[in-house]
């Protein structure tokens, strides 16, 4: 099923509207101010990337603080620090960890 984007006339805003086939008329309105002026906007695309990639990517400090908005990172970053001082994991730290891998945010950052 294609996502197409579309960018607003009036309010210059984008909405995503999903078809059933590639074939299908799309008869789509805007999804903030409800404008019929829509214009067929370059939608970005996603890929797959292997653990190894994003580890190299991703393997020094985050880029941007965008980057600790996510639990991965923030305990890399954290596990990488502790490697590099030498200190061990405080235990509290490594129970967070381990429940954000498993997709239990902390407060704090499920808050974002």
């Amino acid at each position: 099923m294609p996502i197409y984007e579309f960018t607003c006339g009036d309010c210059k805003k984008l909405t995503s509207t999903f078809t059933k086939s590639m074939n299908a008329k799309i008869n789509v309105a805007c999804s903030h101010c409800g404008s019929k002026k829509m214009s067929r906007a370059l939608s970005k695309f996603a890929y797959h990337q292997s653990t190894s990639r994003v580890l190299e990517r991703h393997g020094a400090e985050p880029a941007s603080l965008e980057d600790y908005k996510d639990p991965r990172q923030i305990g890399r970053w954290a596990e990488r620090k502790c490697d590099e001082y030498g200190m061990e994991m405080p235990e509290k730290a490594r129970e967070m960890i381990d429940a954000a891998r498993e997709g239990e945010l902390p407060s704090p950052v499920d808050e974002l």
